[in-house]
């Protein structure tokens, strides 16, 4: 089989190697620049890098090379998570910087032989500043905060910064393990984005999860929203089903007020299979953008046809809004749709053949039950009050079983095809689906029985240019 079919169109994913979490969104001087955990050496080795993809509309990307590696002793053993601030008006030039913050991370040889955990003891968790003044050149590497300045609470796990500014102050949230291995976040507050101090410490009412990784934040009018992904929650039935969560907390005031959140409120961003380290930015037209990696660790259907060259890839960029429910939806940024093509009328209960697997399906006025079946092997179902994505053929599925999330009501469905990769939005974005999956046909066959309007739109190879 020629596994360049399963290069993707729209969505960003390495040339060769190993992607992982998406690191330092933003927009900076006219483009947006999306950095990615990336291990070239993949599998043989586990050493992270940053590598920087550029794009003008947020889908033709270009491959700008590796941008930060382990070159100094405080992350010499991974160039870790983290965030961009664009600090305006500082450059050299009297443009915008850019400010990358992010984890270095240093592992002690020995092992349990030298007495190292690597939880209590045995390893660094450096956040680190690197400053450009164009996106390509970096300048030397500033290390911010090490093991000694958390406070006494800590284990040696802390780390992602995620760097905002409000009110003229700059505010960075790190996740944490505390010694009673209890996930929390740590909040520092820096005026100038080098000297930073600790604010608060913000758990929850009850443990958690033993870590809380990439942390973020989402900043409504009065009430902010809280994102984290809280290691070792067990899976249940019809929640936590991914491997790793991640989702968010609803507050009931601003974060920077905020020490103590009620984990029964939490809400999963993704219900799976492939979805972990969110990051969210906001660009130049306000806009709040969430990216996620569009994978997982951990279990074997989490990574590739065998042979594939390289693994992974990140969710397309999503906008967030707060619903009039007071939750939060995520949709595609409305940039898609330049990438449609004629569109195709989906007639319930009828097949559509289309010449290539990379189509936006929109499903509207949905009423009552039924289903959406892509090549006969990946369905999305709504029946007695259960949103149901499950595959059909094991081959499609490399392993995925089937999920179900409770929903009050399918009014409408959009699903995005990507060649080995599929993201599903249901009810204006208030449900979302990730999952990557590996089809055998060439061209892709869509069929549904929903009563309501469908429209099936082919879409253009956007990334086509990436990997001449």
């Amino acid at each position: 089989m020629d596994l360049n079919r399963y290069r993707l169109g729209f969505h960003i994913a390495p040339q060769r190697g190993w992607l992982n979490d998406p690191n330092g969104l933003c927009q900076f001087r006219d483009a947006y620049h999306a950095f990615f955990q990336y291990n070239p050496e993949w599998p043989e080795r586990d050493t992270k890098h940053w590598r920087h993809f550029v794009s003008n509309d947020l889908f033709h990307w270009s491959d700008h090379g590796t941008a930060l590696v382990t070159d100094i002793p405080e992350d010499r053993s991974g160039v870790y998570s983290g965030s961009a601030f664009v600090e305006r008006g500082t450059a050299s030039d009297g443009g915008d910087l850019m400010c990358l913050y992010y984890t270095g991370n240093v592992i002690y040889e020995g092992g349990k032989e030298a007495g190292y955990d690597y939880v209590h003891s045995g390893r660094e968790a450096n956040e680190i500043l690197v400053t450009s003044e164009d996106g390509e050149a970096y300048s030397a590497k500033n290390v911010l905060l090490r093991n000694a300045d958390y406070p006494d609470v800590c284990t040696e796990h802390v780390r992602d910064p995620k760097v905002w500014e409000q009110g003229g102050t700059r505010y960075m949230l790190l996740g944490a393990r505390d010694l009673d291995d209890e996930g929390f976040c740590l909040l520092y507050e820096s005026a100038d984005g080098i000297e930073w101090h600790i604010k608060s410490q913000i758990y929850s009412e009850h443990k958690f999860g033993f870590m809380w990784e990439c942390p973020n934040v989402v900043l409504g009018e009065s009430k902010d929203f809280l994102a984290v992904c809280p290691q070792g929650l067990a899976s249940e039935e019809l929640r936590w089903q991914n491997l790793w969560q991640a989702g968010y907390f609803p507050l009931d005031d601003s974060i920077l007020n905020t020490v103590l959140v009620d984990e029964s409120r939490f809400v999963e961003w993704d219900h799976g299979y492939d979805f972990y380290a969110p990051q969210i930015f906001t660009d130049e037209a306000g806009r709040q953008i969430l990216i996620g990696w569009m994978g997982s660790f951990g279990q074997d259907w989490t990574v590739t046809p065998y042979g594939l060259d390289w693994c992974h890839c990140l969710t397309v960029p999503r906008e967030i809004r707060i619903g009039v429910d007071g939750s939060l939806r995520q949709l595609p940024v409305a940039e898609l749709d330049a990438l449609r093509e004629e569109p195709v009328t989906l007639a319930p209960n009828t097949a559509v053949t289309l010449a290539a697997h990379r189509a936006d399906l929109l499903l509207e006025g949905i009423v009552g039950e039924g289903s959406l079946v892509l090549d006969g092997a990946l369905s999305i179902s709504y029946a007695k009050g259960l949103l149901t994505v499950a595959f059909a053929d094991a081959d499609v599925a490399a392993g995925r079983p089937a999920r179900s999330v409770p929903v009050e009501g399918l009014s409408d469905l959009r699903v995005l095809v990507d060649t080995s990769a599929v993201e599903i939005y249901a009810n204006g974005g208030a449900h979302v689906f990730s999952t990557r999956w590996f089809p055998l046909a060439d061209e892709l066959s869509v069929s549904s029985s929903f009563a309501g309007e469908a429209t099936a739109y082919p879409l253009a190879d956007a990334m086509a240019h990436a990997f001449d």
